[in-house]
């Protein structure tokens, strides 16, 4: 709901909800640079990145979301604005995570004004993907969590009587994203702008510090992670008003 409320304060909950309508009629989208670089999508973007945790963790230039909220809005948009003019990410961050089981997980933490950049993409592709992905799957998607998944489960338990579970993961997924792959995903599902993807695809080979550039996968933590993904759902407002703001 505090996403909704960000939505109608900055304006962008009509452009999100046509954008949703529109994909969901398989229509496709060459002009989204524009919706992407607006200064209420910008400001979108940093008010979402400011609430979140990890805003307090800097990036390989040591700034935090504490430096941006230095900055008037209209510098954070302009700056954001000329960035992209020429888009070059800064070197992305490696950190190494214990996943608990003797093995590491990289993740990977952009600079504070490239995840503003990222957020900012993310906003305006995620209900064009919305739109596309199949209503009963729930991993990283908008509005749904472990439980809907766990409800949809015990239905078919009750409806369907169902009583196996097939528990798959396939190894080191965000390590070998094949990016060329990715774009023509991107474009496949309607996403045609050309200036957006070539901005997406610097994203994808953003450097990483100490490890040079990558030729292929998606550092975890960034929001370009979200690009790719498993599904997210069809919203149609909260998936009321949310189903209301998609459709």
């Amino acid at each position: 709901m505090q996403a909704l409320r960000y939505w109608d304060y900055y304006g962008m909950t009509e452009t999100f909800t046509d954008l949703y309508d529109k994909s969901l009629k398989q229509q496709s989208f060459s002009h989204l640079y524009d919706v992407i670089t607006s200064r209420e999508n910008i400001l979108l973007a940093y008010r979402t990145i400011k609430t979140n945790k990890g805003s307090k963790t800097p990036g390989t230039d040591g700034n935090t979301i504490y430096d941006m909220k230095k900055w008037p809005e209209e510098k954070l948009v302009m700056e954001v604005q000329r960035q992209l003019g020429n888009y070059r990410p800064k070197k992305v961050r490696r950190k190494w995570v214990d996943k608990g089981n003797g093995k590491w997980r990289p993740l990977g933490i952009p600079c504070m004004l490239d995840r503003i950049i990222q957020q900012s993409f993310k906003q305006v592709l995620e209900p064009i993907a919305e739109a596309k992905f199949y209503n009963h799957s729930y991993g990283f998607r908008p509005l749904r969590s472990t439980h809907h998944a766990m409800a949809r489960i015990q239905q078919l338990i009750n409806l369907s009587h169902f009583h196996f579970v097939v528990d798959v993961d396939i190894k080191s997924f965000f390590d070998h994203i094949n990016h060329t792959l990715l774009i023509k995903q991107l474009w496949n599902m309607g996403i045609q702008d050309r200036k957006v993807l070539a901005c997406i695809g610097k994203m994808l080979k953003a450097e990483i510090d100490g490890e040079g550039t990558p030729s292929g996968g998606v550092p975890q933590g960034g929001l370009c992670e979200a690009l790719h993904k498993p599904p997210y759902a069809k919203y149609s407002v909260m998936q009321s008003k949310l189903q209301n703001a998609y459709g």
